[in-house]
C-alpha cells in the first residue's frame, strides 16, 4: 500500500464520530437514518462522515430506491492496519529511501523503458537514463563469472535485439571488461554511476 493511501486511511479514522460509525457498522449493514438516530446526529452529518470513510475505502455503500445503506469493508480495514505496521516496522526506512528523487527517476526509467516482460523498448538517448537501463541489465549477471562473447550476446538479446551496441556500452561505462573475447563484470565501485551524473 502506498504511503499516501496509508495516510488517507488514518485521516479517515482520526475522528471519534467516524470510529463510532464504524463500530455500529461492525454489527451489520445500516441505512443513514438509523445511523443518525443511533449516533444522535443529523442525517447530513452522518452522510458527510460516511463519505470520508467511503473515500478511504473503509466502508461500502449501496442504494435501494431512495435509501442508502452502508456496510464495513473489513478486508480494507485489515489491510490498511497491516500496511501501517509493515511500513513502520519493516519497510519504513527503506520506503523513505525509495522515494528519494534518485529512486523516483530510476523507477520512472524502468517503468517507461522496460516492458512488463522485462524487454528494453528502446535504448534511452539521455545519458543518465541510459546508464540506469544498462545498470539494471548488468546487475542480472553473476559477479566473478567469465562469459564468452556468445553468452553475453544471448544475455543481452533477452532485453534487446541490438546486442552489439549494448555490449559496447557495458565496456565503455566500466560495467564489464573484455579480454580475449571473454567478458567479466567489473567491481561495482568502478562502474559509471548514474547517480553521479549531473
Amino acid at each position: 500500500m502506498q504511503l499516501e493511501k496509508i495516510v488517507n486511511y488514518h485521516k479517515a479514522l482520526a475522528d471519534p464520530t467516524r470510529l463510532r460509525l464504524l463500530l455500529l457498522l461492525s454489527q451489520g449493514e445500516m441505512h443513514g437514518q438509523a445511523l443518525a438516530e443511533k449516533l444522535n446526529l443529523s442525517q447530513p452529518t452522518v452522510t458527510h462522515h460516511a463519505a470520508k470513510l467511503r473515500e478511504a475505502a473503509l466502508i461500502k455503500e449501496r442504494r435501494d430506491k431512495n435509501t442508502v445503506y452502508f456496510k464495513l469493508n473489513p478486508e480494507f480495514i485489515s489491510s490498511g492496519a497491516e500496511a501501517s505496521l509493515q511500513f513502520i516496522f519493516s519497510k519504513g526506512a527503506r520506503n523513505m529511501e525509495e522515494k528519494s528523487p534518485e529512486n523516483s527517476l530510476k523507477e520512472s526509467v524502468l517503468r517507461n523503458f522496460f516492458s512488463k516482460d522485462g524487454r528494453l523498448r528502446q535504448i534511452p538517448a539521455q545519458y543518465k537514463k541510459k546508464l540506469i537501463a544498462l545498470q539494471y541489465m548488468v546487475e542480472k549477471l553473476e559477479p566473478g563469472v567469465v562469459y564468452s562473447e556468445k553468452e553475453i550476446n544471448e544475455f543481452i538479446k533477452q532485453f534487446h535485439e541490438d546486442f552489439a551496441t549494448i555490449r559496447r556500452e557495458f565496456i565503455m561505462h566500466q560495467f564489464m571488461y573484455r579480454e580475449n573475447d571473454k567478458y567479466e563484470l567489473n567491481p561495482q565501485e568502478i562502474w559509471t554511476r548514474w547517480e553521479d551524473v549531473k
